[in-house]
């Protein structure tokens, strides 16, 4: 166990949602009356305690035609939440979530209706099924505590395993299945420059030098071949997976899929991992060091799909960068929203500065 106080679990929560959630059920079961029954009902909604910080989450049972089914809803952020991405494209989203279940056998959630139309709840959303299982948590870390870090090697290293099972079985999809992700553009060149310009865009009135010097590390060691371009997850890490028995049942989370590389969904899995345990080790907290290691997670990839990772020091550069983006946004709201005051020094909006800054001087 962590041993942190409440005080401190409270600290670490953020704020994620300036919606009413009680005028919402009124307009969610409006809209499911008008959709498929009139006698139709909605109880129970919340939203989850991990709501995550980009699309707006809703839990919710619906009933109509005798039935009653468990949902979830997902929903654009309103403007005055200071959203961390400039766009909410949930169509796209449904898309890739449809193709990933239907195509490639990965246990997305089934969709069960997408509502373009922003006038029912002030912005376009879409409802799914809500599976149940055990999912690691960001807040507190699962390398502070919890099943992950109380289950046996064997336990952990099977979940590893299927974890990367899911992006060998994602990769086979290539661009032309999934056209409204692809007219978006392809390749490494177009992911890296869409992440220059959603920096800008994040922190138009603000530079980050730190940020800035990785970006030109980046063309400073950019692949001289980078590969295949296959429909990449986007936030491929195990705590948007739901797991039973360490077998992923749900994965979630699909607003940053695009067409890249494999490599740049392997080195966001296995930074990811890194991060956390960082984080766990400036606590003076074990955590999990051997979990998800680059040799392990590449090793169980290459044996799946065929495909042998390669340039992997310049993918989880570029992963740390990416997460150093958004998490430089994600402070900056929470200065917004009154939960800490702005640092003297930029740099220390990106939480894993140190980390980032051993990356990139070698």
């Amino acid at each position: 166990m962590s041993g942190l106080d409440e005080e401190s679990r409270e600290a670490a929560r953020m704020r994620t949602s300036t919606r009413d959630t009680a005028e919402l059920r009124g307009r969610i079961e409006a809209w499911l009356r008008d959709r498929v029954d009139a006698r139709a009902a909605v109880s129970g909604l919340s939203t989850p305690e991990t709501n995550g910080l980009s699309s707006e989450t809703l839990l919710f049972d619906a009933s109509w035609d005798g039935r009653t089914v468990a949902c979830v809803a997902r929903m654009a952020p309103s403007a005055d939440a200071v959203p961390v991405f400039p766009d909410y494209d949930l169509g796209r989203q449904v898309e890739v979530m449809r193709v990933a279940r239907e195509r490639a056998g990965v246990p997305a959630p089934r969709v069960l209706w997408f509502e373009p139309d922003p006038g029912p709840l002030g912005t376009p959303f879409f409802v799914m099924e809500r599976a149940s299982g055990l999912v690691p948590p960001d807040v507190m870390p699962y390398t502070f505590e919890g099943w992950l870090l109380d289950a046996a090697p064997s336990d952990r290293a099977r979940l590893r395993d299927r974890t990367v099972e899911i992006l060998a079985r994602l990769h086979r999809v290539g661009p032309a299945q999934v056209p409204s992700v692809a007219a978006a553009g392809c390749g490494l060149r177009r992911h890296v420059d869409g992440q220059r310009a959603y920096y800008e865009w994040a922190h138009a009135d603000l530079r980050i030098p730190l940020l800035e010097r990785a970006f030109a590390w980046l063309e400073d060691h950019w692949p001289a071949d980078p590969g295949p371009d296959v429909l990449n997850w986007g936030d491929a890490r195990i705590g948007n997976v739901m797991y039973a028995g360490f077998e992923p049942v749900a994965v979630l989370d699909w607003e940053m899929a695009a067409v890249a590389p494999p490599e740049v969904d392997l080195g966001w899995m296995i930074f990811l991992h890194r991060f956390f345990q960082d984080v766990t080790e400036v606590m003076g907290l074990p955590g999990l060091p051997d979990f998800m290691a680059r040799a392990d997670v590449c090793r169980v990839y290459r044996e799946l799909s065929g495909h042998e990772p390669r340039d992997m020091d310049f993918y989880e550069t570029y992963a740390a960068l990416r997460h150093g983006v958004i998490m430089a946004r994600v402070w900056r709201r929470r200065i917004h929203f009154g939960e800490q005051p702005m640092p003297a020094d930029p740099d220390d909006l990106v939480m894993h500065r140190a980390r980032l800054e051993q990356m990139i001087s070698g």
